[in-house]
């Protein structure tokens, strides 16, 4: 009899500046490819998505200024904070990343960075377009009509 898989993750790091910044257009997941005691620092959290962008190069698809904190139980062989980290996509839908990002004004964001059901470290990354500054007032004066509305059923 198989055991059962009982691993639950916590592990949600959001870049909450993607959605203000830009316009979410298309999402991917992607896989990432790690080192050494990468995963174990994303698994305590310890990771963060803050001025990350993405880049095709040579047909691969590759994270920059992602910050992985070093792992602090690690000795010599920890890992460097901040390099550069290949993306895993089927070559279909880099192909089709790589077509849209060639438009001027759109670019490739990390969205979430999170750990699936098996224990893999997982991105998710969308094409976006860059808001303009009345874009973003907008986007601020919807978030606070929303609150206000949810506050005015509370009570």
């Amino acid at each position: 009899m198989a055991a059962k898989s009982t691993y639950t993750s916590k592990v949600n790091i959001k870049n909450k500046r993607a959605s203000f910044d830009f316009h979410l257009l298309d999402g991917y997941t992607a896989g990432i490819v790690l080192t050494g005691t990468e995963i174990k620092s994303i698994r305590a959290g310890k990771a963060s998505l803050v001025d990350t962008y993405c880049l095709v190069i040579n047909g691969e698809v590759w994270v920059k200024n992602m910050y992985i904190a070093a792992y602090e139980h690690g000795s010599y062989n920890n890992h460097v904070e901040r390099r550069d980290r290949k993306l895993l996509l089927n070559r279909r839908e880099i192909r089709k990343i790589a077509s849209s990002v060639k438009t001027p004004g759109f670019s490739i964001v990390p969205t979430l960075l999170f750990i699936d059901e098996k224990g893999h470290a997982k991105l998710n990354i969308s094409i976006a377009r860059g808001k303009k500054e009345y874009d973003k007032r907008e986007t601020l004066k919807e978030k606070e009509d929303r609150r206000e509305i949810a506050r005015s059923f509370k009570y």
